[in-house]
Formats: structure tokens, C-alpha cells, sequence
């Protein structure tokens, strides 16, 4: 069983900040990480390989830092990776990273399952994993909490609805999007890392990729931020600090004068 898991490397912070001007998110001087979210696509994807033997292949397009989580993810149990990296992928929303992903699958042949986190915490779209099995016409299954069976033909997955669960059989090869009720995701052991330290990871771009340019980064994105705002803080509030009795006083008819005008008393 071949497995393709695409993984995203995000900031380590809440505060994320974006560029004004390009409307991007601005990744320089920011640690980042293997999104968390994509952590429970990969172990999903390595109890599959525990139960069948199965050959799993992460992919990432970004920076040339991004081999930090492909590396992680090879040494959780994955067994390679490949970077997709360039300057004609910067800038690139979720349209064009889902067609650069789905041409990196293209490339790499013959496969029967693609397993993607729920969303990318820096962006909070979920619409990667979706955007590649529709530009590779796959099978989805979006906010997958439990994978029931694979055979050599299908997949019987149970997903998060509305109302409740529903249970889905998908002929493969199939991409399946998880959410974190599916597993616990477990920590790299030092042998992995001891292989992940040894395995050479393969590097893509444009130059090598059967992709069309016009589609790619910020010129081939649809997408477009016309105007970023702060959000503000509508409501403010007054403290009243009670030193004595006084004071205490004061701050009872203060207090009430305040429920009055408001119609409460």
C-alpha cells in the first residue's frame, strides 16, 4: 500500500502577522513547526503501515526550512520525503498550493491513499486536502474521525457530520482528511531520528515538475486579500479600586447610578 501524506511547516506562535502589501503571512524570524493538525494525518497514516506494510511518502511545498518537518515526520515512522521548493511557489493560497500538491502526486506515480490534517492552523481554511483530490478527481473524506477498514479495492471510514457520524465505503484510491479524534499522535523515537538524520529528501520545483508557471505562487492565486483590519476592542470598562469605607461607599452609588442608566433599576 502505497501512502501519501502532505504535511505543512507553520509558525510556533498565535501572533501570526501578514504582510500588508501581499496580504501573505510573514514567516521570517518565526519558529516554526510541523502543523499540529497534520501530526494526526501522519499517525493515522503509520498504524496503517503497522497493520499492512504500508510505504509512506510525506510531501511539503515551502522554504528550504521546511525539510525540519518533513525530517520530523520521517522520524515519527514515515519513511520519505519530498520538498517542494522555489521562489515561484511564494505566495501561493490554498488554489495554487492544492494544484502544486496535486502535480507532486502526479509525479510520483501510482498510489492508493493521501491522508491530510483537518487545516493549517495558520490559516484555518481546510481547504487544501479537498482542493487536491478535486484537481486529481479522488474520492474525499473530510473530518474522517476513525478509519474502520482498507482492502485492496476500498476504504470504510467514519466521518464527523452535523447530526452525528457518518460511515462512508470510498473505492481507492481515495483521499481521506483527518480531525483529531482519530488518534493520539505519538513522538519521534531516537532511532527515527537517527534515520531521519541519514535519509536524503528529495527536492522539487518548477524546473522538474510537469506544472504550468502561470498557475503558481502569488500570480497564480485567485485568491486575494484587498484589506487587512485589526480587530478592535468594542467594549471598555472602568475599575473601581476600594481602599476604605469610603471608598467602598463610593463605589456602591457609582455602581448603581450605572444600573439605573442603563434601565436596569
Amino acid at each position: 500500500m502505497k501512502i501519501i501524506i502532505p504535511i505543512k511547516q507553520v509558525p510556533e506562535t498565535s501572533n501570526v502577522k501578514i504582510d500588508e502589501e501581499t496580504g501573505t503571512i510573514v514567516r521570517e524570524g518565526v519558529e516554526s513547526i510541523v502543523n499540529p493538525l497534520d501530526l494526526y494525518a501522519i499517525e493515522a497514516g503509520i498504524q496503517l503501515k503497522e497493520e499492512r506494510g504500508a510505504e509512506i511518502t510525506v510531501v511539503s511545498m515551502g522554504p528550504p526550512s521546511a525539510e525540519k518537518a518533513l525530517k520530523e515526520a520521517i522520524a515519527m515512522g514515515c519513511d520519505d520525503g519530498i520538498l517542494i521548493s522555489g521562489k515561484e511557489f511564494a505566495g501561493s493560497d490554498t488554489w495554487a498550493t492544492s494544484y502544486t500538491i496535486s502535480r507532486a502526486v502526479k509525479k510520483l506515480g501510482k498510489f492508493d491513499l493521501i491522508l491530510t490534517g483537518e487545516r493549517a492552523t495558520d490559516g484555518e481554511t481546510g481547504q487544501v486536502g479537498p482542493g487536491i483530490a478535486s484537481f486529481l478527481d479522488l474520492p474525499v473524506s473530510t473530518y474522517t474521525s476513525r478509519i474502520v477498514e482498507v482492502t485492496e479495492v476500498s476504504i470504510v471510514v467514519e466521518r464527523l457530520i452535523e447530526e452525528g457520524y457518518e460511515m462512508l465505503r470510498m473505492p481507492l484510491p481515495a483521499l481521506v482528511s483527518v480531525v483529531k479524534e482519530i488518534c493520539f499522535p505519538r513522538l519521534p523515537t531516537l532511532r527515527g531520528k537517527q534515520k531521519a538524520k541519514k535519509t536524503e529528501l528529495a527536492r522539487w520545483n518548477a524546473d522538474n515538475m510537469d506544472i504550468e508557471r502561470s498557475a503558481l505562487g502569488l500570480n497564480g492565486s485567485p485568491t486575494r486579500v484587498v484589506k487587512i483590519e485589526t480587530p478592535k476592542v468594542t467594549r471598555s470598562g472602568e475599575v473601581v479600586r476600594v481602599t476604605d469605607e469610603e471608598s467602598l461607599a463610593d463605589a456602591v452609588e457609582r455602581f448603581l447610578t450605572f444600573l439605573r442608566k442603563k434601565g436596569i433599576l
